[in-house]
């Protein structure tokens, strides 16, 4: 392998076979290697991992760049899916994709990628990096509506110094004209979306293979029963869909929605009303932060912060506490701040890092919390929202 080479991890869309052109265009030495992390048979719809890793070896073809493959089934189950399942037994709602990046994309396939000689990896993500006074920075991509910043967080200074993202200064638009006018096979390919070992099956079927559902209630936040549900494990703050309740006496006829979920008890707590109290948060609770850094900026700090992915970034106060830890209470209330997804803080274009969401100020409402918060053995206050 030639000095300085780049290994692009190519999935087999156009967003990576446009980043190994723009490598090979910059006079870079640059390879291929595809990342099978799925196995599974592709006629029941899953990542159609076949199909992707014919289309990464015909760009690589088309380049004429060597093409690598390994199979990380192994490291994605014990790294990502174990966590994935677990979560969802807990009665959170976790994000795959960001664990995905931190144990297999910017560890596993990193550490692949040195061991067969790379200087630095490259992918399809858009977003940016720059060093400034020695330290790396991650920035957001500059199309805005394509931005993976908020999926990349628990990068540190390691993996930023031996990464690229070619195409994070680009627009989406101007990425497929690229593959176009250079005659790529995945000029045209739809966008992956969704997770990727589910796909276009049903999540609730996929869901019951790995853990056992059970009838249980829906109730108000009075607790007063309104109808059952399949599983509290299959539902998620904010969801308006697959309650099946339709008119229900003494009440008025208006949408409803989950405000809250109980797995212990198999209970899902539901409201009427899309701006229901019970869905919004001022304040909440994170684990242990990420910093790209590697230290946070103060000890208390004003930025900006998206508890989901697409959302308008957010005035907050963070505080860290002496555990890592993150209390951070928000300018304006938020809409279903959910446990189990990541809190990811920005200044500017800058992204500072991030934390999985623990508690909110919104769950406090909820007589039970607290009882089953100590149960637990945690030690969760109402003081500390404040």
């Amino acid at each position: 392998m030639q000095p300085g080479t780049v290994i692009v991890g190519m999935s087999g869309g156009v967003d990576s076979s446009v980043a190994a052109l723009l490598l090979q265009r910059a006079g870079l030495p640059v390879e291929g290697l595809f990342m099978q992390n799925w196995e599974e048979d592709s006629r029941e719809g899953g990542c159609r991992a076949e199909d992707d890793r014919r289309d990464a070896i015909a760009v690589c073809g088309r380049l004429s760049l060597r093409c690598h493959t390994r199979n990380f089934a192994a490291e994605y189950w014990d790294g990502v899916f174990r966590h994935f399942i677990d979560e969802y037994a807990a009665g959170r709602t976790p994000n795959p994709d960001i664990l995905c990046n931190r144990e297999i994309k910017f560890r596993t396939f990193l550490e692949q990628a040195q061991a067969l000689g790379a200087e630095r990896i490259a992918t399809g993500h858009y977003a940016r990096v720059r060093q400034l006074d020695g330290r790396w920075q991650l920035l957001r991509g500059v199309d805005a509506g394509k931005d993976q910043s908020y999926f990349l967080y628990t990068l540190g200074q390691a993996q930023l110094a031996a990464t690229l993202f070619p195409i994070g200064e680009l627009p989406k638009p101007e990425v497929r004209r690229i593959a176009q006018q250079a005659g790529l096979p995945t000029h045209a390919k739809k966008d992956s979306t969704g997770i990727c070992f589910i796909g276009e099956r049903d999540f609730r079927a996929f869901l019951s293979r790995y853990l056992p559902a059970r009838e249980g209630e829906l109730v108000d936040p009075q607790g007063v029963v309104l109808g059952t549900h399949p599983g509290a494990f299959f539902f998620t703050l904010g969801q308006r869909e697959g309650l099946n309740l339709g008119g229900v006496r003494g009440r008025p006829q208006a949408p409803w929605f989950v405000v809250g979920k109980d797995v212990a008890r198999n209970r899902v707590v539901v409201d009427q009303g899309h701006d229901s109290p019970w869905l919004q948060s001022q304040s909440l609770l994170t684990a242990a932060a990420d910093w790209v850094d590697g230290t946070p900026p103060a000890t208390e700090f004003d930025c900006t912060a998206r508890s989901r992915y697409r959302q308008a970034d957010q005035a907050c106060q963070v505080r860290v506490l002496a555990d890592g830890s993150l209390q951070v209470h928000f300018a304006q209330a938020q809409r279903a701040v959910t446990p189990g997804q990541s809190l990811v803080l920005y200044r500017d274009e800058v992204c500072l890092g991030g934390a999985v969401i623990q508690h909110t100020d919104a769950l406090l409402q909820r007589a039970d919390y607290l009882e089953r918060a100590a149960v637990a053995g945690l030690d969760i206050q109402r003081e500390s929202f404040a």
